[in-house]
């Protein structure tokens, strides 16, 4: 499928589709059983054109947003998640060294439990979790649930406005704190079970952040809302002049530091 939006805002990679399969793909990238690793990696990955799959021993990080798709996840760094969120655990923390330094994301163990706790977790009845990019997929035959799109400031920004473009409300897209991979695919997945969806702006982790392009962000969609936004391209702010304006702006950023042949 190749995608209007993609063509307009000229994103630099894929859109990303995420499917809910029973049916591993050939050649897929995974993650080894039970070895940790970052799940933005891994859509970043398929943004470059690669295939990934995973599954419940293959899922990477074991408290990952996909992990909490595949199964209900309960476990946690030595210490606790909420120690791990915050300050830290241990005498003199954080120089004990059997506990992780804390990353100070919430203030305190208690702040971070209650975010812990506020986090949706599912079970989806398919064995895999698989990313393609998006023009490599037939929606008619393989659905997608969400597609992932990387993009800068700008086109973060025309993502937002095509959001809302075709709703009477302006609060069509929300950017909550949490892990890249909550915000790539478990709150996204929660938000397509909701009867009006939302778009998530995420990868503001940052932790994951080394594992996608230098000032860029995600932005997943449900489904059924990229369908929409696809349609509302036609007439939209993206074939006028403040767009237009801003595409020459890129594409002159562009000229200036591109790599003469040459050199």
């Amino acid at each position: 499928m190749q995608s209007r939006i993609s063509e307009a805002i000229q994103l630099d990679s894929q859109p990303v589709a995420v499917i809910f399969t029973d049916e591993q793909p050939a050649g897929a990238l995974m993650f080894a059983a039970g070895k940790w690793g970052c799940v933005v990696a891994m859509f970043a990955a398929a943004a470059r054109g690669r295939t990934v799959a995973f599954d419940s021993s293959t899922h990477g990080c074991k408290i990952s947003g996909v992990s909490r798709c595949l199964r209900g996840s309960d476990i946690e760094p030595p210490g606790g998640l909420d120690y791990f969120l915050s300050h830290g655990k241990g005498q003199g923390y954080p120089y004990d060294e059997r506990f992780p330094e804390g990353e100070g994301y919430k203030r305190t163990p208690e702040l971070a439990r209650m975010f812990i706790d506020a986090l949706p977790t599912t079970s989806i009845p398919q064995r895999y979790v698989v990313l393609r990019p998006l023009s490599e997929i037939d929606p008619s035959a393989e659905p997608p649930v969400l597609v992932c799109m990387f993009g800068d400031a700008d086109q973060i920004s025309a993502l937002t406005l095509l959001a809302n473009y075709g709703r009477e409300a302006g609060d069509n897209v929300t950017m909550p704190m949490g892990a890249g991979c909550h915000t790539v695919a478990l709150l996204p997945y929660q938000e397509s079970l909701s009867e009006t969806p939302r778009a998530v702006v995420g990868c503001t982790d940052i932790t994951a952040r080394p594992h996608i392009k230098a000032g860029h962000l995600s932005f997943t969609v449900p489904w059924r809302m990229f369908v929409e936004m696809e349609g509302n391209v036609g007439g939209s702010f993206l074939e006028r002049h403040a767009w237009q304006r801003l595409l020459s702006r890129r594409e002159r950023r562009d000229a200036r530091t591109r790599v003469p042949a040459d050199g």
